[in-house]
């Protein structure tokens, strides 16, 4: 992977992660670092499924892999964050 593409799955995945912390109700105790990892795991298991349903590539914006990486993130965020609140991690 080039040092293009690491910065931007780095800026991309940290937009997807504040998105998804904004969809979740409430106050998430997690760090920004998480929030980016987070949403780098959502991004590429968002276009992973994407690409599986067929919709990855599509004339315009991508909204429905968008809609699937922010909801994985939402997901993501609520699960790291509940574990968090609990002492796993």
């Amino acid at each position: 992977m080039t040092p293009e593409g690491i910065i931007s799955a780095i800026i991309i995945g940290a937009i997807i992660g504040i998105l998804g912390r904004l969809v979740v109700r409430g106050r998430q105790r997690i760090s920004a670092l998480l929030t980016v990892v987070v949403g780098i795991v959502a991004a590429l298991v968002g276009t992973w499924l994407a690409s599986l349903i067929g919709v990855q590539n599509t004339n315009g914006v991508d909204w429905i892999e968008l809609l699937l990486q922010v909801g994985l993130a939402a997901v993501f965020v609520a699960a790291v964050s509940g574990r968090r609140r609990r002492g796993v991690l």
